[in-house]
């Protein structure tokens, strides 16, 4: 789409009509002849034409200079500019404990689940905005985002994509999971998210993982789901950090034994898998903790990166300068060879 650098310099484009009319009434030098009777029959020539000839080709001389001065020019949809961005995919945890309502997302407001608190959160940090407690995030736009989804089984929800507001209406749409989805397989949700950063390209790539349970789904033969750690090996491998967010909670008061320690195993899991891979383990127990997990994240993650915004253009000022100069030119040759008058 053509454009201009400067576009207010057009507003002096009127000047050319007004020079066209102003040759067209100028006064110009003539013969006196006491009497033109001897000349009545004699045809009219050229004079006419050479005047609205001149006339027109100094107002277009003169619109495109203007033109030019103004900078015409189109933008180049095929050069990628450097900005700040990253690619990165968030692995959601979307089993039925997600369900539990025991996340307060504001003092004074009634308590949401887990799996709402965690949608809002990381909507604020890529949509940007301010927090219930004036906690303010300022977005990603310029990176790449993606969602996978995870119960017993991980789900690609959303490529990678500069789209984020169908990023967002498709996380809006994940609901917990019961049946027989149910289940907490983290390992294969690493491995799905490190194989969605791995299509991004040379850009710097980045794994959040949010749980709040542990490892727990189990099968034999080939389709036996990879550890936690096999699957960080892969992620340490092509050297994209795992950020964990366990927001489980402390075990309950009333829990036995045995899921106190599966409470416990899962955290520490949550935090080799951090550790392994360069990342960071955070706890979540609210929504206040969320967005400063969140806040944490974004500040670690501020790389230059390629851009698919596009702003270098093909300029075609000296070009459309050129011709107004050439008309300018073809006029005045004109003038003193075959529209030339006496006087």
């Amino acid at each position: 789409m053509l454009g201009f650098a400067t576009p207010e310099l057009l507003a002096a484009l009127p000047l050319a009509p007004l020079l066209a009319w102003w040759w067209l009434r100028r006064r110009r030098p003539a013969l006196r002849y006491p009497d033109l009777r001897l000349l009545a029959g004699l045809p009219r020539g050229r004079a006419g034409l050479v005047r609205r000839g001149g006339a027109l080709l100094r107002g277009t001389a003169v619109a495109a200079l203007v033109a030019a001065a103004a900078g015409p020019r189109t933008p180049d949809l095929k050069t990628r500019l450097p900005a700040e961005g990253i690619a990165v995919v968030l692995a959601l945890d979307v089993s039925g404990s997600m369900a539990a309502p025991d996340f307060s997302w504001a003092d004074g407001a009634p308590p949401v689940s887990r799996l709402d608190a965690a949608k809002r959160a990381f909507r604020l940090f890529v949509a940007g905005g301010d927090g219930p407690d004036g906690t303010r995030f300022d977005g990603r736009p310029a990176d790449q985002i993606g969602l996978v989804t995870f119960a017993a089984v991980p789900v690609a929800a959303c490529p990678l994509t500069l789209n984020h507001s169908v990023l967002l209406k498709v996380l809006d749409e994940q609901q917990p999971r019961e049946g027989i989805d149910a289940g907490t397989n983290i390992g294969d949700a690493i491995a799905e998210g490190v194989i969605r950063l791995d299509a991004a390209g040379p850009r710097r790539k980045v794994l959040i993982l949010l749980s709040d349970g542990e490892h727990n789904v189990t099968r034999e033969g080939a389709n036996a789901p990879l550890k936690p750690f096999e699957a960080a090996h892969l992620a340490e491998g092509l050297g994209i950090p795992v950020y964990t967010v366990d927001c489980g909670g402390p075990p309950r008061s009333d829990a036995t034994t045995e899921e106190v320690r599966q409470r416990e195993d899962g955290r520490r899991v949550l935090e080799g898998v951090a550790a392994l891979t360069g990342g960071r383990a955070f706890a979540a127990n609210g929504g206040a903790d969320l967005r400063a997990v969140y806040q944490a994240i974004d500040a670690l993650e501020r790389r230059p990166a390629e851009s698919f915004q596009y702003r270098r253009y093909h300029e075609y000022g000296p070009w459309v300068g050129a011709v107004g100069l050439a008309l300018l030119a073809a006029v005045q040759l004109l003038d003193r060879t075959v529209w030339r008058r006496v006087p």
